[in-house]
């Protein structure tokens, strides 16, 4: 809903051709997020728990985040948009929809992505 009301503003108020990031002041990184992910898993899916375990280390590759931050003081400051989610309320909610609405995203998983590991070079 925040980034959906974000576009929406930046639509509706934002000056032509401008750039605007969005986001929501809740850096992470990589690591928290997926562990994040795990301990909500943990609650909502606890028959598989703990999902921590599934965590594996691979080398790392070019270009790969270290971090996630979004400077949106420009979409701030010039628009008044704010996030009303941080990021744990953000998380959970996006990975509730993910759970319960697998009719969405299973036939993707089955058909077009196996799941492989992306962005190795070769």
């Amino acid at each position: 809903d925040d980034h959906a009301k974000a576009l929406y503003t930046i639509v509706s108020k934002g000056r032509l051709g401008e750039k605007y990031n969005v986001g929501g002041r809740n850096e992470r990184t990589n690591l928290d997020v997926v562990k994040t992910i795990c301990a909500i898993l943990d609650k909502h899916s606890p028959k598989t728990a703990p999902h921590d375990r599934l965590i594996t280390y691979v080398e790392d590759r070019p270009g790969h985040d270290a971090r996630y931050a979004i400077d949106a003081t420009k979409l701030e400051t010039e628009l008044g948009w704010r996030a009303e989610e941080n990021f744990d309320t953000g998380i959970e909610k996006t990975i509730k929809w993910y759970l319960e609405n697998d009719w969405w995203w299973g036939p993707l998983r089955n058909k077009v992505y196996s799941g492989t590991r992306l962005g190795l070079v070769k």
